[in-house]
């Protein structure tokens, strides 16, 4: 496949809880297998994905336009353009993007695109699972679901 033009291509509308975003998937545009990439534009006084760090899959981030807030673990850096970020597959690369500018963030996420995965979400103390098809993959997943971090069972149990 040849190349992509970002304004080729619609505007995704992200809008559930405390997210409102709008994302166009460039990888999945241009047959991308093992690696995925979206650009983000984020509104003024909005925010991103709840706070969370994905087991198998290594995420990054480019600034392109605007200024916000990062969270990374447990602190918070100014983000602004020209900014690139790494979000390590472990809880080390816990983040969560935050708005708090007057105009829109846009930004590039890029990650690898490993399955399974599970993707942890300390803040509600939750974990997503993901068989099939990693978090931003196009095929049908075989199991997934979010489960309570404290919801463990014996191995036997039901057996």
């Amino acid at each position: 496949m040849g190349p992509v033009h970002a304004d080729d291509l619609e505007w995704t509308e992200l809008t559930q809880g405390t997210m409102n975003a709008r994302r166009k998937q460039l990888s999945e545009a241009a047959d991308g297998e093992q690696l995925g990439c979206s650009l983000y534009e984020l509104p003024a006084g909005n925010e991103s994905w709840p706070y969370h760090y994905h087991a198998a899959n290594e995420e990054a981030m480019y600034v392109l336009a605007g200024t916000g807030t990062l969270r990374l673990a447990d602190e918070m850096y100014d983000l602004e353009a020209g900014d690139y970020v790494s979000f390590p597959a472990d809880e080390r690369g816990g983040h969560k993007v935050i708005n708090d500018s007057e105009t829109a963030l846009r930004y590039l996420l890029i990650s690898t695109m490993n399955e399974p995965d599970v993707t942890v979400y300390p803040d509600s103390e939750k974990f997503g699972v993901y068989v099939g098809s990693p978090p931003g993959g196009r095929e049908e997943r075989s199991l997934s679901g979010y489960y309570p971090i404290d919801g463990d069972v014996d191995y036997w149990d039901g057996e």
